[in-house]
């Protein structure tokens, strides 16, 4: 019995989606600064990690390479944005200028992390990334001496926003129509990718690096590429950051930023964009819903609050990280692959 919305004999069905979709997300900040402008900025957050999981996949999900010092890079995009469009340096130049400069910066980062580690895979990268990471917070936290490029651990104040033909992003809402149209392209380069002759080198090289080389895939090129491509995706989501708060400084780049981001690809999914998506959606959002509800509830229930919510937040976040380690082991929407893979192993 065929069911009653077959999209193949009702395309307009599809088209009606999307545009429902569509009038969702045009109309969505303005449904949100009902309740305050905080879910606005929290909102662009989530915007800013999904581009951050979807970089990060291409390195984990497709090319099947553990970095766990992804931060690194949305911290050079960040500082990119900041010296050039801030009185430290006493240039302001204008912002579409900007990010292709802090992604081409982040991506060069990304081929000097990869190309000493292209024999390297597993626990031993996992280490050499995450060095890779603090390395660069160090790095800018002492750029102050002698000569005073990034302000050190004070931070750089007084970025400029986004401004184009007079007019000025000065406002959460104006900026998430910026962070959805740059997260929708981001998007698009993924799913071109993912099913282009590259995506599918990286996931040969990620299921078996050495059959992959013995078929002829240049796998020391292609895996440049993914580190250089992922790192450029962090690089622009890093500069934007920059523009929103008009003030960063190395402790937004610590390394539990960079467990966050790959805590989202893998809750999501790993491999699978629209699952990533999602991780980094929970991740972003659900955290902010306890942080506002855990105290009322603690009053009302006993009177007083008797735990930090910031507590019950971590708690809670790992709790559910070993729930889904356990019962879903591929992500909450796994990529057929792997979830293929996982099977099989069990079986």
């Amino acid at each position: 019995m065929r069911p009653f919305f077959d999209t193949q004999d009702k395309p307009w069905l599809i088209w009606i989606g999307f545009a429902l979709i569509g009038v969702s997300l045009a109309l969505l900040p303005f449904a949100l600064a009902q309740v305050g402008t905080t879910w606005v900025r929290i909102t662009n957050y989530a915007l800013l990690y999904v581009m951050l999981a979807l970089g990060l996949n291409i390195v984990v999900g497709f090319a099947g390479l553990l970095d766990l010092g992804y931060i690194a890079f949305y911290a050079v995009g960040a500082y990119v944005y900041a010296l050039l469009a801030s009185p430290q340096l006493g240039l302001h130049l204008p912002f579409w200028v900007i990010l292709p400069i802090g992604a081409l910066v982040a991506a060069f980062f990304g081929l000097i992390l990869g190309a000493p580690t292209l024999k390297l895979r597993g626990d031993y990268l996992a280490i050499v990334t995450l060095g890779f990471g603090e390395i660069i917070r160090i790095f800018l936290n002492n750029l102050s001496r002698p000569v005073n490029i990034t302000n050190g651990p004070q931070g750089i104040a007084g970025i400029d926003p986004f401004v184009l033909g007079g007019f000025r992003f000065d406002s959460p809402i104006k900026y998430y129509y910026v962070l959805l149209a740059v997260a929708l392209g981001i998007i698009l380069v993924n799913l071109r990718l993912q099913n282009s002759r590259i995506g599918r080198a990286w996931e040969a090289i990620r299921e078996d690096e050495i059959a992959a080389r013995a078929m002829g895939i240049d796998t020391r090129n292609l895996k440049l590429l993914a580190f250089a491509m992922g790192a450029s995706f962090g690089g622009i989501a890093g500069g934007m950051f920059s523009a929103i708060q008009a003030f960063i400084s190395p402790e937004s780049f610590v390394l539990v930023e960079s467990i966050m981001v790959v805590s989202m690809v893998v809750l999501g999914g790993m491999g699978n964009i629209w699952g990533v998506i999602l991780g980094a959606l929970l991740l972003s959002f659900v955290p902010e819903i306890l942080r506002w509800t855990v105290t009322p509830v603690q009053e009302a229930l006993f009177g007083r609050m008797l735990v930090e919510p910031e507590v019950i937040r971590m708690l809670l976040f790992g709790l559910a990280l070993v729930l889904v380690m356990l019962y879903r082991p591929a992500g909450l929407l796994p990529s057929a692959v792997r979830k293929r893979e996982l099977e099989e192993r069990s079986a």
